[in-house]
């Protein structure tokens, strides 16, 4: 629920900036008239980003003894893209951004001792992703310097610093795993504002992992869990 209401809460923000914009631009010539009918243009991107996970714990943690509760916490980062779009028509374009996310997510395990004392550990996942994402960009009718679009897509990201190979030194070490490969579907909201010089854009977008990262081992941690797939949250400002 925290989730909807921060991804509801941007979705506003970022709405209510069109009203801003189209009023500052509303009068004379709308800038770059021709832009659109480019058929191909690049920019860059800046953004961030909130990584998470669908966590899917096995049913019976009592068969892990003190293991009460495992679930996960979003971290922030940020993530760095170049953009390339084709025009495919008046009102859909076909986008590739390849780039760069960088960020954290936490899982909990929540752990009763026989004193009645609970203690939660946590294990903390970096990731630096290499994301290749292909998008499919449908666009409103321009609103003089204004255009309101829905972007949806897949995306193949690799994971540079994935722990997947590295070896527990101790017990009291472990390391969760994740597999460094990921596929995302994705799905997204923004809006284009046109301004003298570059058209500038704000975009918020969900990505959905369709694969489990988790590598299965024989450990509390590992077993205790049968899926973990990614849920990224993405804010971007684009420069084009």
């Amino acid at each position: 629920m925290k989730l909807m209401r921060k991804i509801f809460f941007l979705l506003a923000l970022t709405l209510s900036c069109s009203p801003i914009f189209s009023q500052k631009y509303s009068f004379g010539v709308p800038n770059l008239m021709k832009y659109d009918n480019q058929l191909l243009h690049f920019g860059f991107l800046i953004g961030y980003n909130q990584f998470n996970f669908t966590i899917d714990p096995k049913s019976d943690l009592a068969q892990f003894d003190s293991l009460m509760v495992v679930n996960t916490s979003p971290l922030s980062g940020f993530n760095l893209g170049i953009i390339t779009n084709l025009r495919m028509g008046k009102y859909f374009d076909l986008r590739f951004i390849p780039g760069l996310s960088f960020g954290d997510r936490i899982v909990n395990y929540t752990i009763k001792y026989k004193n009645s004392t609970r203690l939660v550990t946590r294990k903390n996942i970096e990731s630096v992703y290499l994301d290749l994402p292909l998008l499919v960009k449908f666009k409103s009718s321009r609103m003089h310097n204004v255009r309101a679009y829905v972007i949806t897509g897949v995306q193949y990201s690799v994971d540079l610093i994935s722990a997947a190979k590295k070896k527990n030194r101790t017990t009291n070490e472990i390391v969760l795993k994740l597999y460094p490969n990921d596929f995302q579907a994705q799905i997204g909201v923004g809006a284009d504002f046109y301004l003298t010089y570059f058209k500038f854009s704000t975009e918020l977008k969900m990505s959905f992992g369709l694969n489990d990262l988790l590598v299965k081992e024989n450990n509390l941690f590992a077993s205790s869990v049968n899926s973990l797939k990614s849920k990224i949250l993405q804010i971007s400002f684009m420069f084009e």
